[in-house]
């Protein structure tokens, strides 16, 4: 069967953009598809899903960003981390390295002016037909949903942050 690589998106507020992603990467590394992830905002924390990817022999995992980014106010150090981080994934895309590609956060780095949504969208239409590429974070431009061939946006019902004050649980949100 020959494939046709997709673009996919998912965005909204609601919690659940990163594991849906992950859990596409879980598939993929089950077939033995070789997937590369770039998260673009996470920084130096210690997130679970870093150390299950060690277990998992064709998923690598590269943090390219310095952490959360909203409440400062010199961003120069994270617009040169999102840049870099960029490099290296569009060269992966287009240089066909990766079955699936995941762009993760890459639309709070649009929201927050760290990369231009027209400079990904030209690699997107020109990547190699096999590459499956996925988007995650809120705040998905019209440029990225207008070139995706699926978006799902995620919608907050109840969260347990907001409704119950409850803080971020190990295994849930890290």
């Amino acid at each position: 069967m020959k494939r046709k690589g997709l673009l996919i998106v998912f965005t909204g507020e609601g919690k659940g953009k990163t594991s849906a992603a992950l859990g596409m990467v879980l598939r993929a590394a089950g077939h033995a598809m070789d997937v590369a992830i770039f998260q673009f905002i996470k920084g130096s924390w210690k997130y679970g899903e870093m150390e299950a990817i060690k277990k998992l022999p064709t998923v690598k995992l590269y943090q390219t960003g310095g952490g959360f980014v909203s409440n400062k106010e010199d961003k120069s150090k994270d617009i040169e981390l999102a840049q870099a981080g960029w490099k290296k994934a569009s060269k992966a895309i287009l240089e066909g390295q990766y079955d699936m590609v995941v762009l993760d956060e890459i639309n709070y780095a649009f929201h927050y002016g760290l990369l231009e949504p027209k400079t990904v969208v030209k690699v997107l239409e020109n990547r190699p037909p096999f590459i499956h590429v996925i988007l995650t974070g809120r705040y998905a431009p019209q440029e990225i949903i207008d070139v995706a061939d699926l978006v799902t946006e995620m919608k907050s019902i109840k969260h347990h942050f907001v409704d119950k004050n409850i803080k971020a649980q190990r295994g849930i949100e890290f």
